[in-house]
């Protein structure tokens, strides 16, 4: 069974898919800025949205790190989605969110990949395991570490096994975590270090290994409304909190963090 096929079903099964759309609900928008990660569950799930409130979500995605700095620019945007702590604790300090309606809402996993062709296959990641010598001449693609979430991720995961300092100069820092896959799927980088949710979408890589939690800070996404967000947000980070759109996540690979309310 395909992966959109599943999707489909957790939501005929919440009730989704044949809903009607409220009549009074028609022609409102809201903007949400979400982690380049979340495009394929948020997208299923902003549809499902429109089904049941009437409300369309137009979406922007790019990593945490961009979407903050626009925010605090002035981007308008009614909801906020990060993949990691420290830019939704940014987004706080710069007064560009609401902090009570904070929450932390999903959770993820870091992963080794490599193009489908490779013929790199299981790998034991492991303190001080030789990634230099596995990658070669090649290069690792991962988001840049100094800001992107999962390079952030990837770079302590690889201090904290012993290895950074040995394959620091092999890696290929993308934008975003998107472009990181897609560097790896075209063949352009030998390995890559992304959310598992990430590999399981793009046919043109697989999986090699897996981090441990414990080798890196926790993969959390927090969500909040913006400072200047529309009354229709706070129906929407309610949606996201539903079991409806628990279904939708957990279905692409996502661990979801509270207790769904409806």
């Amino acid at each position: 069974m395909t992966l959109r096929r599943r999707v489909l079903l957790a939501l005929l099964a919440a009730g989704i898919a044949a809903s009607p759309r409220p009549a009074a609900a028609q022609d409102k928008t809201i903007t949400v800025f979400a982690a380049a990660s979340m495009k394929n569950a948020l997208d299923d799930i902003n549809a499902a949205f429109l089904k049941v409130s009437g409300i369309k979500v137009v979406a922007s995605y790019a990593a945490s790190s961009a979407l903050a700095k626009q925010l605090e620019q002035g981007a308008p945007a009614d909801v906020f989605a990060s993949a990691d702590l420290e830019w939704m604790d940014y987004s706080a300090q710069k007064k560009t969110i609401k902090d009570d309606t904070r929450v932390n809402l999903l959770g993820n996993r870091l992963v080794l990949i490599a193009p489908k062709d490779s013929k790199i296959d299981a790998i034991a990641i492991a303190q001080g395991f030789d990634l230099a010598r596995l990658v070669g001449d090649g290069r690792i693609a991962t988001g840049e570490v100094s800001s992107v979430p999962v390079g952030k991720y990837a770079k302590s995961a690889l201090e904290k096994l012993g290895i950074w300092a040995s394959v620091e100069k092999k890696f290929a820092m993308a934008d975003n975590v998107r472009a990181a896959l897609t560097l790896v799927a075209r063949g352009e980088a030998a390995l890559g270090i992304v959310y598992e949710t990430d590999a399981k979408v793009e046919p043109g890589v697989k999986i090699v290994g897996a981090f441990a939690e414990g080798s890196h800070p926790a993969i959390v996404y927090p969500v909040a409304a913006t400072m200047t967000a529309k009354p229709e947000a706070t129906a929407y980070l309610a949606f996201l909190r539903s079991g409806a759109a628990k279904a939708v996540f957990e279905t692409y690979g996502f661990t979801f963090l509270v207790r769904p309310t409806s």
